[in-house]
């Protein structure tokens, strides 16, 4: 399974892309949400973990445009937004999940109808 990573902390992105390929993913990495957008536009992806606060286009701008343009893949916000508002904010603008950090790796992994399946 090929998965996007759209994460602008590089400790963050370098642990999550070591667990990913571990697990036998391939995983591409971009750390701001405009290279995200066109990585996600140009290439076939299953998921897309995708930060919110990232720059040049937050996360929630990159889900919202990605799914008005048709895109049908999964969309995973991996944040440290977790008030009940962000969460419904970020589930109404498309993403398939919501997981607040900081996480726990096995329950990320766990997230089976994301990881092991495509739409």
């Amino acid at each position: 399974m090929k998965i996007l990573l759209v994460e602008d902390d590089v400790l963050l992105s370098t642990a999550l892309f070591e667990l990913l390929s571990a697990n036998c993913y391939t995983i591409d990495i971009a750390s701001n949400g405009q290279a995200g957008l066109e990585l996600a536009l140009s290439t076939e992806y299953e998921l897309i973990l995708l930060d919110w606060l990232i720059p040049k286009l937050d996360g929630i701008s990159l889900c919202r445009q990605l799914r008005s343009q048709g895109y049908r893949k999964s969309i995973l916000l991996l944040t440290g937004k977790n008030s009940n508002a962000d969460i419904v904010a970020g589930l109404d603008t498309g993403a398939d999940d919501y997981v607040i950090k900081p996480f726990n790796p096995e329950a990320l992994l766990s997230q089976n109808s994301l990881f092991m399946t495509t739409q």
